[in-house]
């Protein structure tokens, strides 16, 4: 018997005003999977992402996790729902008004789970887990670099040790060695949490390194579902365009109004 999906979406459209972003998303993402999600800019990706996340209400379908609808949740549920998830942004998003070991901890701290002691000390103990000292705890966002930005957004992620993991372009902005690094680093803290996990990237090599299974969206549908491994044989043509960086084939680029 298959086991049902940690992550169920049937029907989930978004619009804006007069542009449809998601028409009619249908998705299942399996416990201890990772899902990665391609597509061009403005294909829907994040407003997916934001509608999972409960940031954004979508104006129809439905999103499960666990064989909970989110969107039928109250404001509590929703919420206890949300501490279950780790999500690493594309930016760090980082908190520049306090240090590192603060924002690995920040979690934990606004939950009041554990003590200042006691955070710090989880703090220093999960930046280990991403390759960093002890000493970067003490260190300002400022200080940091961009690869030392994701690996303590990535500890910020995990902090909570949650189900369900979000990446928002991992590698956007770093060299092929620290994307291959971060890389690593995710796929190694998915697999110790067993973890399902969701990645949107325009990086095909990230994408193959971290993903299990892929999709791909156009015009705010899934016009492809396979294994991440095949994204570059797909013999999908929107893919197959979209994966080599193709000039010619069925997607064009549009005029923005």
């Amino acid at each position: 018997m298959t086991p049902p999906p940690k992550i169920k979406i049937r029907g989930l459209t978004k619009r804006f005003g007069d542009k449809l972003v998601l028409d009619g998303i249908d998705l299942d993402v399996m416990h201890a999977t990772s899902m990665v999600i391609i597509g061009g800019s403005g294909s829907g990706k994040s407003v997916l992402l934001k509608c999972i996340l409960g940031l954004i209400t979508p104006d129809a379908g439905t999103i499960e996790i666990d064989g909970q609808n989110v969107l039928a949740l109250s404001r509590t549920d929703r919420e206890t729902l949300r501490a279950q998830i780790g999500m690493l942004f594309q930016n760090g998003a980082l908190f520049d008004s306090i240090p590192v070991w603060e924002n690995v901890a920040f979690g934990l701290l606004a939950r009041r789970l554990v003590s200042r002691a006691e955070a710090r000390a989880k703090a220093v103990a999960i930046l280990a887990q991403v390759g960093l000292a002890a000493s970067v705890g003490d260190l300002w966002p400022a200080e940091l670099s961009g690869g030392m930005q994701k690996r303590v957004g990535l500890a910020r992620a995990i902090a909570a040790k949650p189900d369900v993991l979000f990446f928002d372009e991992p590698t956007t902005g770093l060299d092929p060695i620290m994307g291959a690094v971060i890389d690593g680093l995710i796929v190694d803290c998915v697999k110790n949490l067993g973890s399902t996990a969701i990645a949107i990237t325009h990086d095909m090599l990230s994408a193959r390194r971290i993903g299990d299974r892929a999709a791909m969206l156009y015009h705010g549908r899934i016009v492809w579902q396979g294994a991440a491994s095949d994204l570059m044989n797909s013999g999908n043509p929107m893919v197959d365009q979209f994966t080599h960086g193709l000039r010619d084939g069925p997607i064009q680029m549009e005029l923005r109004k």
